[in-house]
């Protein structure tokens, strides 16, 4: 009775090895065009756009601002604050790459456009601005579950004349 115990333990455990190829791949080259997507979402000036993107639980930091938003409501809510802040901005992909395991990613853009509405501790001057910045993502089930932004707020007050 125990060798047969033993065996049992040593075939499922043989089966459980072999059962995980069988489960669904990442498509790695369909996410290669999610920056792509990213960009376009955030210059169409949509929120429903980007919401598209991101899973339902997904958490995106503004780095250079400290805001960070959980879930769907938050992103919501920081996109369309971001689309009447600064209406008519475009992204711009100078570069992105997609990890071969299809779980991250990351991308670098310019992000071109005028402020034409306060913001918490940045008032809008309606001067333009074109900045560098990067994006780093995680990527779950083929879409964004985690997105972490970064740009140069100094450039950016510079450029718009808060700052010398």
């Amino acid at each position: 009775m125990h060798c047969y115990v033993v065996t049992l333990a040593v075939v499922a455990g043989i089966l459980g090895t072999y059962s995980a190829p069988l489960a669904a791949e990442t498509d790695v080259p369909a996410l290669e065009h999610m920056p792509d997507e990213w960009a376009v979402a955030w210059s169409s000036g949509n929120a429903d756009n980007l919401m598209s993107l991101f899973t339902t639980d997904a958490d995106y930091e503004d780095v250079t601002l400290s805001a960070v938003n959980h879930g769907p409501d938050a992103l919501r809510k920081f996109a369309t604050d971001a689309f009447e802040a600064f209406p008519g901005s475009t992204f711009e992909l100078k570069s992105r790459f997609v990890g071969a395991t299809g779980k991250w990613g990351a991308m670098e853009w310019v992000w071109r456009g005028r402020q034409t509405r306060d913001l918490p501790g940045l008032p809008a001057t309606n001067a333009p601005f074109e900045l560098r910045g990067s994006t780093v993502v995680e990527f779950r089930d083929g879409k964004i579950s985690r997105n972490s932004d970064y740009w140069d707020l100094a450039t950016f007050m510079k450029q718009v004349g808060l700052a010398k």
